[in-house]
């Protein structure tokens, strides 16, 4: 073997070597210490440590913002990492009669409470006037603020946004302010969410301070108890140790449910804003109800807090039954107990009752910044599906900043071109509707025709908008058309690999990119037109429905008029096969056999028949062949199995029906399982139709 072989070898065997390192470890960012993944030594000596990060972000790049966050601390120092909360003191400070406070507000934080309390520091609190502006609130505001400017008070004027005509008026005002006339003690304190409407000259003459919501239990909690004083501790007559542990247990809790939505889907369908005046009015309904009852009335505390206050913006039933679970481990009689920990780890922990407000404080400090998935019931594959999406979107953040220049490469209308042919060719063309009704007319005891009929029409709709627009657009790039507005859009979609608007509109929910979407669709259209060649598939791929809810009624339909009974008394029962697809025969006598299912948050396991828990770094396992087997008057097992939702999508949200749930759910499946609800339901465990690639 000659040395650039061998050269060539050992290069290789080092790039193995780091990738297996690299996975195999925890937290491979920290390659910069002798602790964690260390490089071999000429690849250590040779990268800095941001070159490291480059070097990571290529084989982990779910820990690329961990390592981040290490090269900032080292570089700029820890406190650049670390949740601050606002200061109004210093604030108030460098402010004046004429410079006017402006909070710039994102979704979900309202620093309102936060001046309340600084007003009462300042003794302000009774010269404190306050105004939410909206329609027909301009005239009062005004005079109030002339009224403020004269006697030397406070003038707070929220959500400046929500009343775009009258701001002329405010900028009028703040300019007409005379530093000779004005009283001393007068501030304007704004609030508004980023407007093109509100005035350039106050923002450019006024304080900003920009009001994020906080990220992580450690800051969520800091916020929560920064708020709070010893004499609200102690202010619980009666029961003050049961008051104090039930409270951290309330701000831990409301800290989980908004980090929860950092997950997606596994977190909550929807991601909800709650907000901290959710939390305010649970700690006074806490207060109240330990006061007034004899025994704790976790009954009650459970209802106002989860299917009121939390609840009451809940608008998924999945969500709520996941709120409501979540809710169990934190308003319950074990976390009265000193040594409670809230976690496996026993990172979050009960403080001793005699603490005060400082110790809660510094046992919040003291928490880690980054949150492991345990403490939300989660698996740590959690983490890797948020941490990648977060490298994403912080890495394009960092691209969309760098000046753009110009780059060579292939002609920008070539590559369409080429796209649109490649896809042309490969597109089946529509099937033929009159021949499969001939051949599958409608029929009484088959309504499986019917299903078949409906899918054709809907698949057809979309290979006709497929075809002909990519013969417009073809035409269009030759000039022999106008290329109109919704042809310049798909070309641009063409050109970014994703599915273009207009096919989108008829085409089935989806995630994937062109290239993953467009072999779908061939899948798809194949599995119908093997149903019109060879009948009644022995295994249904429910995946490659259009509208599988049809289907599912199909089946049901059939047993109903099989057996002649009404179909209002007909449900599914759920048997998971040992058999794959390829093993199945023959239909079942009952019912029907599917495939095609993902579970996320979890996974099958076939040697214990049963829901098992996911593998390191493996996000989603298929799922078994399922037979359907419909049954009247079923009653639903109470134990043994999970009550897992079957969606289309990875997204899970949809539009929200009158039933409670979204249109990209399907339906309920039973899945065997040894372990509670309870723990899935924390998980986000559900069953996929589609992935996203």
């Amino acid at each position: 073997m000659s040395e650039s072989e061998q050269a060539s070898n050992m290069k290789s065997c080092q790039y193995d070597l780091i990738y297996l390192c690299l996975n195999k470890e925890e937290n491979p960012h920290q390659v910069n210490t002798s602790i964690k993944a260390t490089l071999p030594q000429e690849w250590s000596d040779g990268l800095d440590d941001f070159q490291k990060i480059i070097f990571l972000k290529c084989l982990r790049p779910d820990k690329v913002t961990n390592a981040m966050q290490d090269f900032v601390s080292n570089n700029l120092g820890q406190k650049f990492i670390e949740p601050q909360t606002a200061d109004l003191h210093l604030v108030f400070r460098d402010s004046s009669a004429i410079t006017p406070l402006i909070f710039v507000l994102s979704v979900g934080t309202d620093p309102a409470a936060d001046l309340y309390k600084f007003a009462e520091e300042m003794k302000f609190s009774k010269r404190l006037n306050t105004i939410s502006l909206g329609q027909g609130q301009g005239p009062r505001a005004e005079s109030l603020m002339r009224a403020a400017m004269e006697k030397g008070q406070w003038v707070f004027f929220q959500n400046c946004h929500l009343s775009p005509s009258w701001m002329p008026s405010l900028e009028r005002l703040v300019e007409q302010v005379d530093p000779d006339h004005v009283h001393k003690d007068f501030r304007l304190w704004l609030t508004s969410m980023p407007s093109p409407q509100f005035p350039v000259m106050i923002l450019q003459n006024g304080s900003k301070m920009t009001v994020e919501p906080p990220r992580g239990i450690k800051a969520n909690l800091l916020r929560s108890y920064i708020t709070l004083s010893d004499d609200f501790l102690t202010s619980c007559t009666g029961k003050i140790d049961e008051f104090k542990h039930l409270l951290l247990s309330l701000c831990l809790f409301h800290a989980v449910l908004l980090e929860r939505r950092k997950f997606g889907p596994l977190g909550f369908n929807i991601p909800y804003e709650f907000t901290d005046g959710d939390l305010r009015i649970c700690m006074s309904q806490l207060r109240m109800f330990l006061m007034e009852y004899t025994e704790i009335a976790y009954k009650v505390l459970k209802y106002t807090a989860g299917e009121i206050n939390y609840g009451g913006r809940v608008t998924d039933d999945w969500d709520r039954r996941c709120v409501m679970n979540v809710l169990d481990d934190f308003y319950a009689a074990k976390v009265l107990d000193a040594n409670f920990c809230y976690d496996e780890s026993q990172i979050y922990h009960q403080l001793p009752p005699v603490s005060e407000h400082q110790a809660y404080v510094g046992y919040v400090r003291s928490l880690p910044i980054n949150d492991t998935p345990e403490i939300f019931g989660l698996h740590e594959n959690a983490n890797i599906t948020f941490a990648q999406n977060e490298t994403y979107r912080t890495l394009t953040d960092l691209l969309e900043l760098q000046p753009k220049t110009a780059t060579a490469g292939e002609n920008r209308d070539v590559v369409i071109e080429k796209l649109a042919k490649d896809v042309l060719s490969r597109v089946p063309h529509p099937l033929p509707l009159a021949a499969v009704m001939e051949k599958y007319p409608v029929m009484y005891e088959q309504s499986m025709n019917t299903v078949l009929t409906q899918e054709i029409i809907r698949y057809n709709r979309l290979l006709n908008m497929i075809h002909n627009s990519l013969q417009e657009l073809l035409k269009a790039m030759k000039g022999l058309v106008v290329l109109s507005q919704a042809l310049e859009e798909m070309s641009k979609s063409l050109f970014n690999n994703a599915v273009p608007v207009m096919w989108s509109k008829v085409a089935y929910p989806s995630l994937k990119p062109l290239a993953s979407w467009v072999l779908d669709l061939i899948q798809r259209v194949e599995f119908v037109q093997a149903w019109v060649d060879h009948g009644i598939p022995n295994v249904f791929w429910i995946s490659g429905f259009f509208f599988p809810q049809a289907f599912l009624t199909g089946t049901l339909q059939n047993f109903a008029r099989k057996y002649v009974i009404s179909i209002d008394t007909v449900s599914f029962g759920f048997q998971v096969m040992k058999l794959t697809s390829k093993d199945v025969i023959q239909t079942p006598t009952d019912g029907c056999y599917i495939r095609g299912l993902f579970v996320e948050g979890a996974r099958w396991d076939p040697a214990t028949h049963v829901l098992g828990e996911s593998r390191a770094k493996e996000l989603f396992t298929e799922m078994p062949v399922l037979w359907l087997q419909p049954e009247q008057n079923r009653q639903t097992p109470t134990s043994g199995i999970y009550m897992c939702p079957v969606y289309k999508t990875l997204t899970r949200a949809g539009t929200l029906s009158t039933t409670g749930h979204s249109t990209n759910f399907v339906f309920t499946i039973e899945v065997p399982s040894s372990k509670s609800q309870k723990y899935w339901i924390k998980r986000g465990v559900a069953l996929i139709c589609a992935l996203n690639y």
